[in-house]
C-alpha cells in the first residue's frame, strides 16, 4: 500500500515538475536554457529506491514526457531509464549523505542524459550536431541542476529516506572502523 501511494505521489510530482519546467523555468533561464527537473527526479528515485524503482519510473515518466513534449516517443524514456540504472549503481557504491557526492552524481546523470539524447536524436531523426552550442547548453544545464540540487537537497533527502524505507525495508549494515 505504501509503495502504491509513493508511485502515485511520484506521478503527481512529475506533473507538477512538468508544469514548472514548461511555465516557471521558461521565465528563469540562463542564456535561454532551463534545468532538467526530470533527470533530478529519476536520479533521486533510483538513488533511494534502487534500480527496481528508478528504471521503471524512468521509462514510464520518459514516455509521458515524450508524449507531452516531444515529436518522437521513446528517446526520453530510454535516457531516463538509463539514468535510473546509473542511479541504482551509484546507490550501491556511494553515500547519499554527502552533498558533494550528490552534486557529482547530478553532473554525471545530466551529462549522460543530454549526450545520450543528442546521439539518439542524431541516429533516429538525423539532426545535425553542432558541438560548441551543445557543449554550452550542456554546461549551463549542469550548472542549473547543481544549483537546484544544492538548494533542494535537504527536502529531497527527507523524502528519499521515506522512499528508501518503503521500497528497500530496514537493512542493517555493519560497519568496521
Amino acid at each position: 500500500m505504501k509503495n502504491a501511494i509513493i508511485i502515485i505521489t511520484t506521478i503527481f510530482i512529475f506533473l507538477i515538475l512538468y508544469f514548472l519546467q514548461i511555465n516557471f523555468f521558461s521565465w528563469f533561464t540562463i542564456k535561454g536554457i532551463s534545468p532538467n527537473l526530470f533527470v533530478i527526479l529519476i536520479l533521486f528515485l533510483g538513488l533511494f529506491g534502487g534500480k527496481r524503482v528508478g528504471v521503471p519510473m524512468g521509462i514510464f515518466l520518459g514516455i509521458l514526457l515524450d508524449f507531452f513534449a516531444s515529436k518522437k516517443i521513446g528517446i526520453s524514456a530510454i535516457m531516463l531509464g538509463i539514468v535510473g540504472i546509473i542511479a541504482g549503481i551509484l546507490d550501491k557504491n556511494f553515500s547519499k549523505d554527502s552533498r558533494m557526492t550528490i552534486i557529482l552524481m547530478t553532473i554525471l546523470s545530466t551529462a549522460i542524459y543530454e549526450i545520450g539524447s543528442i546521439l539518439l536524436n542524431y541516429i533516429i531523426v538525423s539532426i545535425n550536431i553542432e558541438m560548441l552550442p551543445f557543449i554550452k547548453i550542456l554546461l549551463i544545464e549542469i550548472l542549473y541542476n547543481v544549483i537546484l540540487i544544492t538548494i533542494l537537497y535537504p527536502l529531497i533527502e527527507k523524502a528519499g529516506y521515506y522512499i528508501e524505507e518503503a521500497f528497500k525495508g530496514k537493512q542493517i549494515l555493519t560497519r568496521y572502523y
